[in-house]
């Protein structure tokens, strides 16, 4: 298919290791992958990794925690590639620690990257959305949103108000072919969770029923699948995967 006719999906926070692997599926799955990146150096190494892989995607700059920031970041791509049809919100961060510690720093870096960055994003694609009776926007939470976890009231707060956002979104955008769907994964095996001690990650399995981490294959086929055109009655949902973690 001609890269002209493939819907674009924007995937925030791409760089990360959940957003490479949706980057990827998405690419392989024929989509035009449009990715977001904050840090030059990372991008700049990603970029080469992905091009020797085979993978022709490209990063745009923007600080999707700033609204104006990701409006310029998300009209330079639709100026430069064309309409975003699928937009990935999965940009985010922690800053952990119990309430009683926590400096107010940690609680709006963790707010304002984790949930105001899908306010930013998801206000700046829509119109065009609308106009076109097209959309797919699809939140990346967590199952921390879901159930709760000590010393993330910010990172927790940020990911169920995800799914309220999700749930009230999809509810206004429906009649215009628009769906909007959240999904929060439980313990994935990214880079991040592999480089804790041994002892805290066998504490980690313990507590999954399947016995294992996630792989970020299996969050990026979820992802994949909820941006095709066949999902057009999903929306207002929250799929879990998290290997029997929380079940509810």
């Amino acid at each position: 298919m001609d890269k002209q006719n493939k819907r674009i999906v924007l995937v925030t926070g791409a760089t990360g290791g959940l957003g490479t692997a949706m980057c990827k599926e998405l690419y392989k799955d024929g989509y035009h992958v449009v990715g977001n990146y904050h840090t030059k150096e990372k991008a700049e190494a990603w970029l080469k990794t992905m091009k020797a892989e085979g993978f022709d995607i490209q990063l745009f700059h923007g600080d999707v925690s700033d609204f104006d920031s990701a409006g310029a970041m998300i009209k330079k791509i639709e100026a430069e590639i064309g309409p975003i049809d699928t937009l990935v919100n999965n940009a985010g961060i922690t800053r952990d620690g119990r309430l009683i510690n926590m400096k107010k720093e940690d609680w709006y870096a963790v707010i304002n990257t984790n949930l105001n960055s899908v306010f930013n994003c998801s206000r700046n694609v829509l119109d065009g959305m609308i106009e076109r009776k097209f959309g797919r926007i699809i939140n990346i939470s967590s199952v921390n949103g879901q159930r709760g976890q000590f010393g993330q009231t910010n990172y927790s707060a940020a990911k169920a108000g995800m799914h309220g956002f999700t749930k009230s979104l999809a509810m206004e955008v429906a009649k215009y072919g628009i769906t909007v769907n959240t999904i929060s994964p439980g313990y994935i095996g990214t880079d991040m969770v592999m480089a804790v001690p041994e002892k805290v990650l066998a504490q980690i399995v313990a507590q999954v029923p399947m016995g294992r981490l996630g792989g970020t294959h299996e969050v990026a086929h979820l992802v994949s699948f909820l941006a095709s055109e066949e999902t057009s009655f999903i929306t207002g949902a929250n799929y879990s995967i998290n290997g029997g973690q929380h079940v509810y």
